[in-house]
């Protein structure tokens, strides 16, 4: 099969600690750096899972550029290598605490801008992900509605992952569930769920969401995926027990594990089944991909 994913690719930089945080003074910490962003980071899972997959891409024509750029050559990931002058390749710093959760502090920097001249030509692709660090940065908004557009018109499945509560939030709430109804797919954490449906319950969440979606699922951590689509009730995906190392890019894994089940078979408890299998391989690694060594 083959995929397209649209959105950013970043430069992580993971600072773990195991203490408390000395505000104004040292706390010691672990720190690395490795490719990142939303949409990179589902290309790359379905990579390693050996689907061909088409990412789009903007950096900056700098040195983190170049290593990105690299290391996707490297993961087998093809990509429209779009450098942007004057700019600076996205990062993204990723506190990553004692217990293994992430909090995110994000520079979108080369990936704002995106539209639809950076679309490939769209025959043979089998579905398309999006994720919402694109649409829900108001300097790509209009240009990544006008792929959507494209991708509605050449019926191609659209898998759509809301990016995060504190992205939608700083975007505008009601704008952005007004562009839920253009996904066939919605992928996304229970506190996005809960956010954007204005409930308090997952079962809930998914009642009012699949309103607008066809096909709504929300990832549960620990607790595993709940969903719901338009011929079954609400279905449950359960996962094992794990300690988690680093929890960033457990729900892009989920993604790219979820998507080609989902495209092959259409049954959702399979295809959460599959997303929770290479989510669990990403939380027992630190970073939100498998690494290499470009």
């Amino acid at each position: 099969m083959t995929f397209l994913c649209i959105g950013d690719t970043m430069m992580d930089v993971s600072v773990s600690i195991n203490s408390e945080i000395s505000y104004g003074g040292d706390t010691p910490a672990k720190i690395s750096s490795q490719g990142g962003g939303a949409a990179a980071n589902v290309a790359v899972w379905l990579a390693e899972d050996h689907q061909e997959v088409f990412l789009n891409v903007r950096v900056g024509n700098d040195q983190p550029g170049d290593y990105l750029l690299r290391e996707l050559a490297l993961h087998g990931v093809k990509n429209s290598a779009k450098k942007q002058k004057g700019q600076s390749t996205g990062v993204v710093v990723v506190l990553v605490d004692k217990n293994g959760e992430r909090t995110m502090f994000p520079d979108s920097g080369a990936n704002s801008g995106l539209n639809s001249s950076d679309l490939p030509n769209l025959d043979g692709f089998d579905a398309a992900f999006i994720s919402g660090y694109s649409l829900f940065n108001k300097a790509s908004t209009k240009g990544v509605l006008q792929m959507i557009a494209q991708i509605k018109t050449a019926g191609i499945p659209l898998f759509f992952d809301p990016a995060s509560v504190g992205t939608i939030s700083h975007f505008g709430k009601e704008e952005a569930v007004s562009y839920l109804s253009k996904m066939d797919i919605l992928l996304m954490n229970e506190e996005e769920a809960l956010y954007l449906s204005n409930r308090d319950s997952c079962e809930a969440a998914l009642v009012e969401l699949r309103k607008q979606v066809e096909t709504v699922v929300i990832k549960r951590g620990a607790s595993g995926a709940i969903g719901a689509s338009i011929d079954s009730s609400s279905v449950i995906a359960r996962t094992d027990a794990i300690n988690p190392i680093d929890t960033t890019g457990a729900g892009d894994a989920f993604a790219a594990g979820f998507i080609p089940s989902w495209i092959a078979n259409k049954q959702l408890d399979v295809a959460m089944t599959a997303g929770n299998k290479l989510a669990a391989q990403c939380v027992a690694i630190i970073g939100a991909r498998p690494s290499v060594n470009p």
